[in-house]
């Protein structure tokens, strides 16, 4: 099987590294060289992977195709391109529907929705997928967790949490930063925090069959740190602006 990717972002790079890292087959990646610096450091690193001239090339020679541009490249881009029925075409755009990129790509070719993170270049990582499709959940499986959604509607749900993932990065950034102004060297502040915030998640992952509420109620004691900490920032109504900011997110994507 031959593997086609249409833009070299940090979503395709991590996706395309998780593959080559996996026990997926495959004969061969293209990419394009939209990123030429990440292109070419692909190239470099796994010896399958061949960087096409342009992107027509690019589906031409593959049997699946992961388009992974951003939304005003895709629109401008996918219209023109000649797709072949038999093949399978897998998007990473937010903003473009399935009613859509079935309207661009003209022929009747598979066209599975998906939603990878950069830390399935780890194989770690749920990977939300739209339509449900065996092919394509068995694929991703093994280089992340598949969550198959049947309603296009509920899966842009995933697409708007997708949206807080910068916001999550820039938590740690904030609490690490603090501590470097306290004194602490900037290595030892961003390891403990990016320790500790690993293992509260693999706790809350332990722990996620019972309604998470639990572990928030089970981290305080009365009039201690923890308690004081989320009444203060419920009292500044942060987590009333972070409903507030994903409500924002999936309004933009209804559009």
């Amino acid at each position: 099987m031959k593997l086609g990717f249409i833009g070299t972002g940090k979503i395709a790079s991590s996706v395309i590294i998780g593959i080559c890292n996996s026990k997926i087959r495959y004969e061969q990646i293209i990419i394009s060289r939209r990123n030429k610096k990440i292109s070419k450091k692909l190239n470099k690193r796994f010896k399958k992977i061949l960087i096409a001239k342009n992107n027509q090339e690019i589906i031409n020679k593959s049997n699946w195709v992961f388009l992974s541009v951003t939304p005003k490249v895709g629109e401008k881009i996918i219209k023109d391109l000649k797709f072949k029925a038999n093949q399978t075409i897998i998007s990473f755009i937010s903003t473009i529907n399935l009613r859509q990129l079935k309207k661009m790509i003209k022929v009747k070719s598979k066209i599975v929705r998906a939603i990878p993170l950069p830390p399935i270049s780890l194989k770690k990582g749920p990977v939300p997928i739209c339509p449900p499709n065996k092919k394509v959940k068995k694929f991703f499986d093994q280089i992340g967790s598949t969550i198959e959604i049947r309603n296009e509607k509920l899966s842009i749900n995933f697409w708007a949490i997708s949206g807080m993932m910068a916001s999550y990065y820039e938590i740690l950034k904030v609490i690490s930063n603090w501590l470097v102004k306290k004194g602490i060297k900037r290595l030892d502040a961003q390891k403990y925090i990016t320790s500790l915030f690993l293992a509260l998640s693999e706790d809350a992952v332990v722990n996620s069959k019972k309604e998470l509420k639990f572990l928030v109620k089970d981290s305080q004691t009365p009039k201690g740190l923890n308690e004081q900490g989320l009444n203060e920032m419920s009292n500044k109504n942060v987590y009333k602006s972070l409903i507030n900011t994903l409500n924002s997110i999936h309004k933009r994507l209804n559009k």
